[in-house]
């Protein structure tokens, strides 16, 4: 149990005991003190007052005075300030919790709550390579599914491919008239990048078809319709969705060039996933739910055939759900595809990583799911997030203006080598380990920038900012973590066990008794430290990685003031240096183990 929950469990006895008829369930807010005022955590008084019908200092006086007699020796003291109580945990505390948790692997990870959940992140087209907008998706499914997972949930990570469809017929048109039978092996290129190259030379092609036609005399949205390369893209469509043998032995090449392609880059950039759904073998999956609607009179049928659903009553309008001649709609396929994942897995709760343009597809697939009685239907939930634009604006992919994945995550091993190299940094290692540490800390730099924003939130990538390893960035995270293992590495004793599996067994075995006075920075970092488990429980119940982001580099920016102000080697004392190397391989453990979560990893030197 946190500090902060046992805090707010002897609050309610204290109002209990001093308030004999105080009204149940009042609300107790209790939260970190502000810097600026002593205590570790402050009890907010306003809330008591008509309740109770006493002043805040009289409910703090009165409450403070009870913490401090009956907790047990756990509140040492308490000051009152303008409504809010500051109460301050006794010091003894914080070393017993040091001498528990230092070196525990298993800090933060709680145990197994029975709730399954999936996870569904990526979602790729197969007529290009994934961009700078797929990176910030994967980085926020693959977070959010680790840290679910140390929350205590069984998670499954999920992708649907869009595998069909008129994008990824243009792409197998264009090939066939500019590819003069070129393959990713005869050109040398790889297989996503090079079936994006025919998506972006069909876009060119459409637009000189129109440009001609226009200039003949039509008007542009005639031009645009009955532009020749359209028309065929469109017949290949039928063609596709009728088998046509030719056209689906053309579909399943160009696809399987994308799906090598898509493959090495989730490598490089670590994103996996437990199964991967492809629409064109869950397209159809709603249309069976479609017809179990109509019968229970959820959806209704227009003369012309096609059938809907009316979200009027619901603040919302009337969705198609199935066009006049039978075929799905991506609604449909969701709406199957929800049933599918239940049946596969008994998941408890769907969430789905996907942009803030489908909000309101997604508001729609859960009130459909909630009237048709969908088993998991009340845990669908959207992880809706905000664009990611450059400084020059906005990418789009048929004008070939993305920024590409593959080549961006080169760009942040490249800058990462410049700049390690111009800080003098890279003696001692050999040529594997310098190769390892550029992808470490580029890497650790684009997942930190994309990741430490909240992902509500609309924002702009500036790759030479995000690897600044001076800033609010995931190099100064890492330099931290390097740094404090240099630390350790020089203490005899904790050499033996720096890298190893051993150490938290060594303390264990090894409990020190440390003075009874904490210097401020001492507490702040066992303050911070202690929290860690509640910012995954945070983060878990928001679905916002940002919050363990920022949580690590604060992390790190305290540790850095205190060895600034501190000595460990050369401490007052033994049972204070005994201390503060506890300290050390806490917070080395805790940020190893909270970027692990954002997936990103830390060196051990730097």
């Amino acid at each position: 149990m946190s500090i902060a929950v046992q805090i707010q469990s002897l609050a309610a006895t204290a109002i209990a005991a001093s308030y004999p008829d105080a009204p149940a369930g009042l609300p107790l807010q209790i939260s970190r003190t502000k810097p600026e005022f002593e205590g570790d955590y402050t009890l907010v008084l306003f809330p008591f007052v008509k309740a109770l019908k006493s002043s805040p200092d009289a409910i703090g006086q009165a409450l403070g005075d009870y913490l401090v007699d009956n907790s047990g020796g756990l509140i040492d003291r308490y000051n009152i300030i303008k409504g809010f109580l500051n109460l301050v945990v006794a010091d003894k505390y914080w070393t017993h919790f040091l001498n528990e948790q230092a070196g525990n692997p298993a800090f933060g990870v709680a145990p197994s709550n029975g709730h399954k959940v999936m996870v569904e992140y990526s979602s790729p087209n197969t007529n290009k390579p994934l961009h700078l907008g797929h990176l910030r998706n994967n980085f926020l499914g693959w977070s959010i599914a680790s840290i679910l997972q140390a929350n205590g949930n069984e998670v499954v990570k999920s992708c649907i491919v869009n595998d069909r469809g008129i994008h990824i017929c243009k792409s197998m048109i264009a090939w066939q008239r500019f590819g003069n039978g070129a393959t990713p092996a005869s050109t040398g290129m790889k297989g996503d990048h090079f079936v994006g190259l025919y998506y972006v030379k069909f876009n060119d092609a459409l637009k000189a078809e129109v440009e001609a036609q226009v200039a003949a005399g039509k008007t542009k949205e005639v031009a645009e319709k009955e532009a020749p390369i359209l028309q065929e893209a469109q017949q290949m469509l039928v063609d596709w969705e009728a088998g046509k043998p030719d056209v689906i032995e053309l579909w399943k090449a160009m696809n399987g060039w994308v799906y090598e392609g898509f493959d090495e880059t989730y490598a490089r950039i670590g994103s996996n996933f437990d199964i991967v759904y492809y629409e064109s073998n869950t397209y159809l999956l709603g249309k069976k739910t479609v017809q179990e609607g109509l019968a229970k009179g959820v959806f209704y049928q227009k003369e012309d055939g096609s059938v809907w659903i009316d979200l009027t009553g619901d603040g919302l309008d009337e969705k198609l759900v199935q066009r006049k001649d039978g075929t799905s709609v991506y609604m449909t396929q969701d709406i199957g595809l929800a049933q599918e994942k239940y049946n596969h897995f008994h998941i408890d709760q769907s969430i789905y990583v996907v942009g803030d343009e489908q909000n309101y597809h997604f508001k729609v697939l859960q009130l459909i799911a909630q009237k048709l009685g969908l088993p998991n239907a009340e845990g669908i939930h959207h992880l809706s997030y905000g664009m990611v634009e450059l400084p020059t604006g906005k990418m789009k992919s048929r004008e070939g203006t993305v920024v590409d994945a593959d080549d961006l995550v080169q760009e942040m091993v490249t800058i990462a080598e410049s700049h390690t190299k111009e800080l003098g940094k890279v003696e001692g290692f050999t040529e594997a380990e310098l190769k390892d540490l550029y992808d470490i800390i580029g890497l650790g730099a684009l997942k930190f920038y994309l990741l430490r924003v909240d992902p509500k939130k609309k924002m702009i990538f500036n790759p030479e900012e995000s690897i600044d390893i001076h800033g609010y960035t995931g190099p100064f995270i890492q330099y931290t973590h390097a740094r404090t293992k240099s630390i350790l590495r020089k203490d005899e004793v904790f050499q033996q066990y720096v890298s190893g599996e051993g150490l938290y067994g060594y303390l264990k075995a090894n409990h020190h008794k440390f003075p009874t006075a904490l210097l401020p920075l001492e507490k702040t970092l066992l303050v911070n430290l202690e929290e860690y488990p509640s910012i995954i429980d945070q983060a878990a119940l928001e679905y916002n990685p940002s919050l363990l982001a920022n949580y690590c580099y604060n992390l790190a920016k305290t540790f850095n003031s205190f060895l600034t102000q501190h000595n460990i080697h050369r401490a007052e004392s033994e049972e204070k240096k005994q201390l503060r190397l506890r300290i050390a391989v806490m917070t080395a453990g805790v940020l190893k183990a909270g970027m692990a979560l954002l997936g990103i990893r830390v060196p051990e030197k730097m």
